[in-house]
């Protein structure tokens, strides 16, 4: 069972996010042969506050 896990900072529509997961799963499935039954995708989406970049929290970055 192919299991794919995306973290990304939170702000994005749902629409969007469920895009990511119908085109992860379709893309899983062609490049694996994988049943799309089998195919799990897990979304993380992160606060601002708790993503760092550049030793600082994304919230502060400009």
């Amino acid at each position: 069972m192919p299991i794919i896990q995306v973290n990304l900072m939170e702000g994005r529509p749902p629409e969007k996010i469920k895009a990511l997961i119908e085109n992860l799963t379709d893309t899983v499935v062609d490049t694996l042969d994988a049943p799309k039954e089998s195919v799990r995708i897990l979304v993380n989406e992160l606060p601002k506050t708790h993503w760092g970049k550049a030793g600082k929290p994304a919230s502060e970055s400009k």
